[in-house]
């Protein structure tokens, strides 16, 4: 069976333009369920990077960094002025969350413009150890 451009031989979905012959060495080719495996594979490979980030931070040094956090995070029963809403308790939260969502306000994902400029400022490895330090609950 002969292919150009895109087409099915066996159930596998053809890329490329095979040589006039019934091989499909010179397409690439693969099938719906080997693309779903890889892209499982791919979206575990990015929580396990964002995982091992968030374990190399150093909780010390982000207790150092977290003085800022604690102005508005560490008083209890504190709302943001505007819009209105309770500021979120840090301690104890998953580090994995906190590394994404401090990533999420560098890059504007999340709208909140105080937590936009201070992440801003934020390095990866400063991300890494405020994700470590916050991650255990409070005593």
């Amino acid at each position: 069976m002969k292919a150009t451009q895109s087409g099915k031989i066996n159930g596998s979905v053809v890329i490329g333009k095979l040589n006039g012959s019934n091989s499909i060495r010179s397409a690439v080719a693969y099938s719906p369920r080997s693309a779903r495996t890889m892209a499982v594979g791919l979206v575990l490979a990015l929580s396990a990077a964002s995982i091992t980030q968030a374990q190399t931070g150093d909780p010390v040094a982000g207790e150092r960094k977290a003085g800022q956090c604690a102005g508005c995070h560490g008083i209890p029963g504190w709302r943001n002025a505007y819009p209105v809403y309770s500021v979120p308790k840090l301690g104890g939260q998953h580090a994995e969350y906190i590394a994404s969502a401090l990533k999420e306000y560098q890059t504007k994902a999340r709208a909140h413009s105080t937590m936009q400029a201070i992440a801003a400022g934020l390095s990866d490895q400063d991300i890494a150890d405020l994700a470590v330090f916050l991650s255990v609950p409070p005593q």
